[in-house]
């Protein structure tokens, strides 16, 4: 009796505790003396003390802060925060209050300041929009490509320059990868957008060095055109840094992170050291910073595009892509002892990092003894991890990966897709299909686009094993599984204040008349979890049933259908719908097909 009372109190007890609150810091801005420390999760700004070398205080936000950006005199801090409803907040540095709540859009990742104008971009709603800041208000707004993840000021604030995550376009070609989108200040003239090497992908952040002659951007550039059946000297994915010349807003080369033998995984972040000679990038799925010798950097390049022998690989520009020699000699990789850098900054003698995962910041000065080169700072109280907190980190770990090359979020980003087809070995080979998103893949079985795998737990296991080329504990997959589960919908762009526009509840009633409901029922997973012979494959798939994709979010997965084909909806519905097999839509009128595609768009 005594023990089961025992026992009872200790249930209770663990039923009566909060859920671990995390920091998760994931953004940078310094005016020198103070390191102002973006905690996501946690909806606060951290002050740390760079003199002190300790954290001095915290400021409290409304909202999930992304990105900042500091005023010139240092008294004003912008956060670009929130989700559907994106704010900007004006924050004062000396106590911490909201100054101004700006509303702008949808997810703000990136936010800059040039004078008395803010420059926001905002991922879901794939937007640029310039916010006089006296006003309070937004002045313009432009499109920015697709899911726009950061901006920086460059060309002596004659530009603006902004990354891309996803690719546009279809997936089923010979050409696919991200872009860079630049705009003349002050007026946001778009200018020709810079397209990166092909097989760029899963973009994050992108940096200016101090003089503006430089831009730099972080991506994956995916080896997407080869079978996956290899993983070492970077076979299916490797690691890069993007250099552009910001007064022509040309692309001057793509360098790779990764050693031969050693990937650098998911690079997230870059900065360049105030004296310019420092070049720090994040690879936040290696946890790892490269600090590059920036001016020996530029040479190489110069030497490469004059057709001069550089590495024993490298004597032209074209090569440089490809070279995972090109850095050795001028690049230095620290390991950190927390988990998930991904924002950086080169300050000085020293380059600190944003330890995600383990709500801590790293310090790493270079010029001591290795003991002394690299430390981490709490940030705060250490909180246990729940299983999906291990989840996401395994997640995004490329430790669980042969030699480092890639984690699950390479190719799944945030858990979902990268916009690539990729040629996996368990359903023949030469027949590359899209990676699907993981929303709701554990309770949608089967799983994989042609339904080759008969749940999702079968699929972690399978791509720890023959992607990840790795053998790890089963807890480690389960652990997976609880995160992927956790996935929840972000709320559709093309809904207004949350609700169905009215052209997408005219939609609605065409989706009915059309049939749609039939294999995407209006539930909470929308498929019927069967699948169907399009009858659009090539030869080596011919007679193949492809699984009916949930189009819970189907607004952020394009390219569309199982070979990525289809740019936009109105493609699926019209020029990739033959004998109305996708829904009856061959009698419908454009203005028709326009609110049917707003309705599917919505979820």
């Amino acid at each position: 009796m005594k023990k089961t009372l025992i026992a009872l109190i200790a249930v209770l007890a663990f039923v009566g505790q909060s859920a671990p609150t995390y920091l998760s810091p994931t953004a940078f801005a310094t005016d020198g003396k103070s390191l102002f420390i973006a905690e996501e999760t946690a909806s606060q700004i951290a002050v740390f003390d760079l003199e002190k070398n300790a954290l001095a205080k915290s400021f409290a936000l409304p909202a999930q802060p992304h990105a900042l950006a500091l005023s010139a005199d240092g008294q004003t801090l912008l956060a670009a925060a929130g989700e559907a409803r994106g704010v900007l907040l004006a924050i004062n540095t000396a106590d911490g209050k909201i100054k101004q709540s700006i509303p702008i859009g949808h997810t703000p990742m990136g936010v800059a300041i040039v004078g008395d104008m803010a420059y926001a971009v905002n991922r879901f709603s794939n937007d640029l929009m310039a916010i006089d800041l006296k006003a309070g208000k937004v002045t313009k707004t432009v499109p920015a490509g697709r899911e726009p993840h950061g901006i920086a000021v460059a060309d002596d604030g004659r530009k603006l320059f902004v990354s891309n995550h996803q690719p546009m376009g279809p997936a089923d070609g010979d050409y696919i990868a991200i872009v860079v989108c630049p705009f003349a200040l002050p007026d946001l003239t778009p200018l020709p957008h810079i397209k990166l090497t092909n097989g760029s992908a899963v973009g994050r952040k992108i940096t200016a060095s101090p003089d503006g002659a430089y831009v730099y951007h972080t991506h994956v550039l995916a080896r997407y055109q080869l079978p996956t059946t290899q993983l070492e000297r970077g076979w299916m994915s490797t690691n890069a840094l993007t250099i552009i010349d910001a007064k022509t807003a040309k692309l001057v080369n793509t360098v790779l992170l990764d050693d031969v033998e050693l990937g650098a995984a998911n690079p997230w972040d870059a900065s360049v050291s105030p004296d310019g000679k420092t070049l720090a990038v994040s690879s936040a799925g290696s946890n790892e910073i490269s600090i590059i010798d920036r001016a020996k950097l530029h040479e190489r390049l110069e030497q490469a595009a004059k057709n001069e022998k550089v590495t024993a690989v490298t004597s032209s520009a074209d090569a440089v892509p490809n070279d995972l020699s090109f850095l050795v000699g001028i690049r230095k990789r620290f390991k950190l002892v927390g988990i998930g850098p991904r924002a950086v900054l080169a300050f000085n003698d020293k380059v600190f990092a944003a330890e995600y995962f383990t709500d801590s910041l790293a310090v790493i000065q270079p010029e001591l003894t290795p003991k002394q080169q690299i430390k981490s700072i709490p940030l705060g109280p250490k909180q246990e991890w729940t299983q999906v907190r291990r989840g996401e980190m395994l997640f995004n770990s490329a430790e669980i990966c042969f030699q480092t090359w890639q984690s699950c979020g390479t190719c799944h980003p945030d858990g979902r897709a990268d916009g690539l087809n990729w040629d996996l070995i368990n359903d023949g080979m030469g027949n590359p299909k899209q990676s699907k998103s993981l929303l709701l893949s554990h309770i949608t079985p089967p799983t994989m686009i042609s339904g080759i795998r008969k749940n999702a737990e079968l699929c972690v296991r399978a791509g720890i094993r023959y992607i990840q080329f790795s053998v790890r504990p089963d807890e480690d997959a389960c652990a997976i599984d609880e995160y992927c589960k956790a996935i929840k919908p972000v709320e559709s762009p093309y809904r207004v204040n949350g609700e169905l526009s009215e052209a997408a509840k005219r939609g609605e009633k065409i989706y009915d008349a059309a049939g749609c409901a039939f294999c995407h029922p209006k539930n909470e997973v929308m498929t019927d979890m069967k699948g169907y012979d399009l009858g659009m494959q090539d030869p080596m798939d011919k007679g193949k049933k492809w699984d009916t994709p949930t189009i819970r979010e189907v607004w952020r997965t394009a390219p569309y259908l199982f070979d990525g084909r289809s740019v936009t909806m109105m493609d699926v519905l019209t020029k990739h719908n033959p004998g109305d097999i996708h829904g009856k839509t061959s009698n419908l009128t454009k203005e028709q097909l326009e609110d049917l595609a707003e309705y599917v768009l919505s979820h």
